[in-house]
C-alpha cells in the first residue's frame, strides 16, 4: 500500500492521547477512535508512522497493533483475554523440568527456581513443579490469586502481556517482564533455555538463531509498550 498521507503528529483526546495523519486522527482495526493514555505511548507511534517510506509496510506497526489489541480486544473482551492468559500459568515452561538425574535438570532449577519462588513470594501461591512434560493442573487458589493479578492491570498492560507470555510460553516471565528493573535479556534467555541447551549441544542452526532474535524484538517491543503506556 502506497503511503497516503504527509505530516504525522500529536493531539490530546480525552482519555488520552492520539495520533493524527494530516490531520485526522487515527482509527484501530477494529475501527474504534486509537487513544492511548500517555503522550510517551502516541509519541512512539506516531514515529512508526513517520518512519514509513513511500511503501506502507504493515509489519513495522508493532506498537501500532499492540494499541489496536487494547482497544479492540483487551478492553472489550476481558472475559475472554484474562483467561487465555491464565492458560500460560496453567501450562507455565518454568514448571516443567528434566530428570532430576539429567544435567538438564540442574540447569533448569538454577535459571527458573528463583524466578519461580520469587513470583510464589510475591503473590502467595504455589506452583508445581513436574518432570517431563505430560501436563499436571496447577493448584485452583494459585490461579485465582494470579486471576485477580491480572484483573488489576489496565488494557495496555494485558495487551503487553499477551505477547509477552505468549513469546515466553510463560505467564510467570510475563509479568517478571513488567517490574522497573526488568532485565529482558535475561529473562528472554531464561524462556529460551531449553533452546539453547539443545544448540549449545548440537550446534546452532542459521535459521533458528535468526527467528529466536526475531521472536527477542518482538518481547522487547511488548515489553517497551507497556512501560510506555504505564508513564
Amino acid at each position: 500500500m502506497k503511503r497516503f498521507y504527509r505530516e504525522v503528529s500529536l493531539a490530546e483526546a480525552e482519555g488520552g492521547w492520539r495520533v493524527l495523519l494530516d490531520g485526522r486522527g487515527i482509527k484501530t482495526a477494529g475501527g474504534r477512535a486509537q487513544i492511548v493514555p500517555t503522550r510517551a505511548l502516541a509519541a512512539a507511534l506516531s514515529e512508526e508512522w513517520a518512519a514509513q517510506g513511500e511503501e506502507v509496510d504493515p509489519a513495522r506497526f508493532i506498537l501500532r497493533d499492540l494499541a489496536d489489541y487494547a482497544i479492540d480486544i483487551a478492553g472489550p473482551e476481558r472475559g475472554r483475554t484474562i483467561p487465555a492468559l491464565l492458560r500460560y500459568a496453567e501450562t507455565d515452561t518454568l514448571c516443567y523440568r528434566a530428570e532430576p538425574d539429567e544435567a538438564l535438570y540442574a540447569r533448569q532449577s538454577e535459571v527458573w527456581e528463583p524466578l519461580l519462588t520469587f513470583a510464589e513470594a510475591r503473590w502467595d501461591v504455589h506452583f508445581e513443579r513436574m518432570s517431563g512434560v505430560i501436563h499436571q493442573p496447577q493448584p485452583a487458589a494459585t490461579l485465582g490469586r494470579l486471576e485477580q493479578v491480572l484483573m488489576a492491570e489496565d488494557d495496555f498492560t494485558l495487551a503487553a502481556l499477551n505477547t509477552l507470555a505468549s513469546l515466553a510460553a510463560s505467564l510467570v516471565i510475563g509479568l517478571a517482564a513488567l517490574a522497573p528493573d526488568a532485565d529482558a535479556e535475561a529473562l528472554w534467555n531464561a524462556a529460551n533455555l531449553e533452546e539453547d541447551w539443545q544448540a549449545e549441544l548440537w550446534g546452532k542452526d542459521a535459521e533458528a538463531a535468526a527467528r529466536r532474535e526475531w521472536r527477542l524484538g518482538q518481547f522487547k517491543a511488548a515489553l517497551h509498550f507497556a512501560w510506555l503506556a504505564r508513564g
